[in-house]
Order: C-alpha cells, then sequence, then structure tokens
C-alpha cells in the first residue's frame, strides 16, 4: 500500500507544484483565483495559490502557481484537470514539479524545514483530521514580564515597558491516541515618554498588549507542537497520525488550572507570502 508522509513545515517539493497557463482574460484576476481555487482545492489542502498576468510580449491573459500539500493530491490534480475546459472557454494547460524562484522569500527553495504558520497548521489539520480530530490543553499560560523598567529612554525623559509571556501545552489525537507538547515565549516592548508614560501604563492599554501577546504566545507554542506530528495518509484515504520523539514528552505528575480548548478560529491576517517574484525554471 503507498503511503505519505506530511510534516507541518512549508513544503519544497517539486512534485507538489503545479503551473497552470492558458487562462483566458475574460475575468478578472480575482475571479480567476476564486474559480482556480475551488478547483483545485477540492483535491486537497493548498499552501499557496498565486494569480500572475502574462509578461507583456505574451498574448493576454494569466497564469497560476498552485502549491499542495501532498504530492498526491496536486499529480492528481493534474490528471484530472490539465486539458479540461473547467470555468473557460479553452482548455486549461499545466505541468507539475515546476520549481520556483522567489528574491523575497529564498528560504522556500532551502533544504530547511521551516514550521507552517499557524493558519497553515490549523488548515492541514482540519482537512486531514476532522475539526473534531484534534485538541489541546493549555498546561500553563503566565507572564514573566518584571514590573515596568525605565531603560535607555533618557532617565525622567521617557521608558521601555517590557512584556512577556510563556504558554506551555499539549496537542491530543484522541481518536489515535496520541499526544506532544509545545512551548513558546514572546516579548514585546513599548517606549513611553514623560507626556505619555501615565497613557503607556493605564490599564486598557496594557489589557489589550496582554491579551495580544497571551493569543500570540498560545498560537506560536501550538505551532511547536505541532511541528512534532507527522499525518500518514495512507491509499484507501485514511490518515494516521504519529509523533517524532522528542526528550520529554511526559506531563507533570501535578498540573493545575488545565484548560480544554478546541481551536476554530481561521481568520489569521498572515500574509506571509504576499510580495512573490515568481519566475518558472
Amino acid at each position: 500500500m503507498d503511503v505519505e508522509i506530511l510534516e507541518f513545515v512549508v513544503p519544497v517539493e517539486n512534485n507538489k507544484t503545479l503551473f497552470v497557463w492558458n487562462i483566458q482574460s475574460l475575468l478578472s484576476e480575482a475571479q480567476i483565483y476564486d474559480r482556480l481555487f475551488g478547483v483545485f482545492s477540492s483535491f486537497g489542502p493548498l499552501y499557496l495559490l498565486k494569480v500572475r498576468p502574462n509578461a507583456p510580449l505574451q498574448p493576454s491573459g494569466f497564469f497560476a502557481i498552485v502549491k499542495f500539500f501532498s504530492a498526491s493530491h496536486s499529480s492528481k490534480a493534474q490528471r484530472q484537470t490539465d486539458g479540461r475546459l473547467l470555468f473557460q472557454d479553452v482548455p486549461l494547460k499545466m505541468c507539475v514539479q515546476v520549481r520556483l524562484s522567489s528574491k523575497q522569500t529564498p528560504h522556500f527553495l532551502s533544504d530547511s524545514s521551516r514550521p507552517l504558520s499557524h493558519g497553515c497548521c490549523l488548515e492541514l489539520a482540519n482537512h486531514c483530521l476532522g475539526f473534531n480530530g484534534w485538541t489541546y490543553d493549555i498546561i500553563t499560560l503566565k507572564e514573566l514580564s518584571d514590573e515596568g523598567e525605565d531603560n535607555g529612554g533618557g532617565g525622567e525623559e521617557g521608558g521601555v515597558r517590557r512584556l512577556r509571556f510563556g504558554c506551555l501545552l499539549q496537542l491530543n489525537f484522541p481518536r489515535h491516541r496520541q499526544t506532544t507538547r509545545g512551548a513558546a515565549v514572546v516579548n514585546d516592548s513599548f517606549t513611553c515618554t514623560d507626556v505619555v508614560l501615565s497613557l503607556c501604563s493605564g490599564p486598557d492599554v496594557l489589557l489589550h498588549k496582554r491579551r495580544k501577546l497571551q493569543k500570540l504566545v498560545r498560537d506560536k507554542a501550538l505551532v511547536q507542537a505541532f511541528n512534532t506530528v507527522l499525518l500518514i495518509l495512507l491509499e484507501n484515504g485514511k490518515v494516521m497520525v504519529e509523533v517524532k520523539q522528542m526528550l520529554d514528552q511526559s506531563l507533570p505528575e501535578n498540573i493545575e488550572g488545565v484548560i480544554h480548548v478546541n481551536e476554530f478560529d481561521l481568520n489569521e491576517d498572515e500574509d506571509e507570502d504576499e510580495g512573490w517574484d515568481l519566475t518558472v525554471s
């Protein structure tokens, strides 16, 4: 039986990328994006979809880059859509195993593994495991900050307020009887002048910043936990979960204040792939 192993890292393999061309200019770029997303996301979760107009010396129209998490999903999409009309009067053309170049994001072509963003982790996990296929428990989420500090701000003329939060959580896969853990620490600082010092340390400002950091550190800890997970896609469509062996996957004997959470909000403002200079070779 053929199997494919997916990790929660940015996919860099060429066989997960489709180059689509012969796209007519009858629709706007945004409409073409929506049509292509509807077509290709039906084969599996997408890491990337970019639509771009053809080069000035080429016939009018568009091309697109589609990047899957799974090579089998990419291959199936290519077989079932190449040469089909789909949403226009002429057939789309595409090829697989495309190499992408990007001056803005050279890490995309590197051999090192880069963890997925929080939003991509949720999308991949929810697609493969279902919205009830995983949960996480917050073991501890606490502020590590000292009280307000006055560092390098010119004495009485200003100061720097620092906030620091840490989070430890456990990621659970009940159906597969697997658990793993993730931890993160985030920092934030802001400068206060003597004019707005009272505003900077006001309860509303600090409450907003603390809430923001609490969400950020939780998200980062969850990403770190997902980075230890392997999804094994079987030929029959079933998915198995395995966890990479870490130095310490055991929980402390006494855990107080454990909060059971099931993530569902996917409205993340993450545009880490914007600004691509796409070339194909």
